[in-house]
């Protein structure tokens, strides 16, 4: 799936003023949501954000991850994009080191074209490490987050 499809599956949503698409083809699982209100007020009332929910392969060969302790899970970005650590700047960040992470908590953002995607926890744990700096590029599979599991 390239750029053009899912530019095409946001303006489909968007004339049909659809919440919510999935789409799953050659292996790979796209599923678009607009964001709810509350998130885009986070961000000064801009127009609707859109979560990218891409289910590719196990694992890409060229992904770069730093595992800071085999024993611990880790959190990895599951597309190309800059890493926030907070909301906005002047908040604080989502998770620190030593914080008890949940399944499902949001743990960062990455924007990738201009679209603010949260990342949510996979895994629970306490925050061993953060691997990435704020504002910084990071590559699909790299991984964000250390997390030593309960």
């Amino acid at each position: 799936m390239n750029l053009k499809e899912i530019r095409a599956m946001i303006n489909l949503m968007n004339e049909n003023d659809l919440a919510e698409i999935e789409i799953e083809r050659e292996g790979m699982k796209v599923k678009l949501k607009k964001s709810s209100a509350d998130v885009s007020e986070i961000y000064h009332q801009t127009p609707p954000t859109y979560h990218i929910d891409a289910k590719p392969p196990a694992q890409h060969p060229d992904a770069q991850s730093t595992p800071a302790d085999s024993n611990n899970l880790e959190i990895k970005s599951p597309m190309v994009g800059t890493f926030y650590r907070a909301p906005s700047p002047e908040a604080p960040p989502f998770v620190e080191v030593g914080q008890i992470v949940e399944v499902g908590q949001v743990v960062c953002i990455v924007e990738a074209m201009k679209l603010m995607n949260e990342i949510k926890s996979e895994v629970k744990g306490k925050v061993a490490e953060v691997l990435v700096d704020n504002a910084q590029p990071v590559e699909f599979g790299q991984t964000l987050f250390s997390v030593e599991p309960l």
